[in-house]
């Protein structure tokens, strides 16, 4: 498959996923982005900034290269793609990247308060606590920096950017959206829990087991 089908293909499969972000309630009016990397190319396809959802098509998706320089496309890139491309950069693993400010991890971000994995669904998505990232401002490659130096000692796909949001990684774009619904999701759960008591720990030995099990056995083959 030539370069320019698998950008086209990239566009479309980035564009199709932001529609997800508003299918479970993770974003308001323009706020939150998704991207993926180009296999094999140091480019990345993005959304524009300050576009409405509804108006997003794979048209509208714009391609940078890894320091945020638009490379193609007629729209200018979200104003978190510097961060986007430090991730890409410095975490060669990481194929797609998400960031939301659904109501309940963001209401974590802003206590600056790591999400207690006292739930077996967070064991298996995230290996344990969601960990919390530094302060950084938006606009150059500072949260990115935050989202690397968090993650890299971490199982979690997800990062509470402290008194900004949630941001997930994965191997494409799907696994970090996904990422990025499962994270509201607990955040809501736990934050139900609290209200009730204090929720129940779970041991280190059985949270790793539960991760072992759902990212290596769990799903079809």
């Amino acid at each position: 498959m030539s370069l320019g089908q698998v950008i086209a293909d990239l566009r479309r499969t980035v564009a199709e996923l932001h529609g997800e972000l508003t299918r479970y309630g993770l974003v308001m009016w323009t706020a939150g982005n998704v991207s993926a990397r180009v296999p094999g190319e140091d480019l990345m396809v993005i959304k524009p900034s300050g576009v409405s959802y509804d108006e997003l098509t794979a048209a509208t998706m714009v391609v940078t290269d890894l320091h945020g320089e638009l490379v193609e496309g007629d729209l200018a890139p979200s104003s978190d793609t510097a961060a986007h491309g430090y991730v890409y950069r410095h975490m060669p693993e990481v194929g797609g990247v998400v960031h939301t400010h659904s109501p309940y991890a963001t209401a974590w971000a802003a206590r600056g308060e790591p999400i207690p994995c006292v739930l077996t669904m967070m064991a298996d998505e995230f290996g344990g606590d969601v960990p919390v990232g530094p302060f950084a401002m938006i606009g150059d490659d500072s949260i990115g920096r935050g989202i690397v130096d968090t993650l890299r000692d971490s199982r979690s796909p997800a990062v509470l950017m402290r008194n900004h949001g949630p941001f997930t990684v994965g191997p494409d774009a799907r696994s970090a959206v996904k990422a990025a619904v499962m994270v509201e999701d607990v955040a809501r759960t736990v934050h139900i829990a609290h209200q009730l008591g204090k929720p129940g720990d779970i041991g280190q030995d059985d949270i790793d087991r539960l991760h072992v099990r759902y990212q290596n056995v769990y799903g079809q083959a």
